[in-house]
Parts: C-alpha cells; structure tokens; sequence
C-alpha cells in the first residue's frame, strides 16, 4: 500500500462529515455567517496543529511566494465553495448531490493532472472523468 493511501482515507472521512454537517446547521444559520465559522474553525484547527509541530520541536514549514499566493487562491475556492454548499442546501438540495458534485470537481482535478502535471491519462482515469460528467447531467434530473 502506497504512503498516502491512510491519509487518502481520514480525509474521505472528514470531508464526507464536513459535508453532513454543512447539511445540518444549513437551516439554523445563514451562509456567509456559516462558512465564516466554519472557515474559522478550520483556521484554529491548523493553527493548533502549527502550534504542536512547534513545540514538539518537529518544525518544519517552509513557504514561497509561490507557496503563498497558490495557498491563498485554495483558501478563496474553499470559502466560495463553503458559502455555495450552504446555498444549495438551504434552497432545498439534497445531500445526496454531494458526491455527484465532488465527482465533478475530480473530474476537473484529474484534467489537471492530465493537461498541466503531466499525470498519465490511464483508462481508470479517463473512465473517472467520463462517469464524473455523466453523473453531474445526471444530478439535474
């Protein structure tokens, strides 16, 4: 098994729970007051994980500009997209859409990796893309 693949799984899990609970305080609180606690939370989460690298002496966070200005795009696609999932279901989208619109955000991310970091286009990969597609066509029914 790959070095990753752990990882890969806590955060199938975490985004999954990001997810159902977006879905459960969506009626009990507005969207931009939502995704700011929701984004504030996030911040001091990675603040106290900052916190215990540091004083386990395990320090080791490097930055470029590069760094910064990527991190800081990633950081408005989360806030929009939080703000966005709080829309979609508090004007009545199911949590059952989730998944297709996570698929199509894959799709995306693996014509990326196609196209700009040079990923070999497998037929798993192409395969994933097409049913991404299909599934989002589908999701407007």
């Amino acid at each position: 098994m790959t070095a990753w693949f752990w990882y890969a799984v806590v955060a199938a899990v975490l985004y999954g729970a990001h997810q159902i609970f977006t879905r459960m305080a969506a009626d009990h609180i507005g969207e931009g007051l939502g995704g700011f606690v929701v984004e504030t939370t996030a911040a001091l989460s990675i603040l106290l994980y900052l916190v215990f690298l540091w004083l386990a002496g395990r320090w080791n966070q490097q930055s470029s500009a590069h760094g910064i200005f990527y991190s800081i795009l990633t950081g408005i696609c989360v806030g929009a997209g939080t703000i966005a999932f709080f829309l979609l279901f508090q004007k009545g989208g199911p949590l059952s859409s989730v998944p297709a619109i996570l698929a199509g955000g894959a799709a995306i991310m693996a014509i990326a990796g196609i196209l700009f970091f040079r990923e070999p286009p497998s037929w798993q990969r192409i395969a994933g893309i097409a049913f991404a597609i299909i599934g989002l066509f589908l999701l407007r029914r």
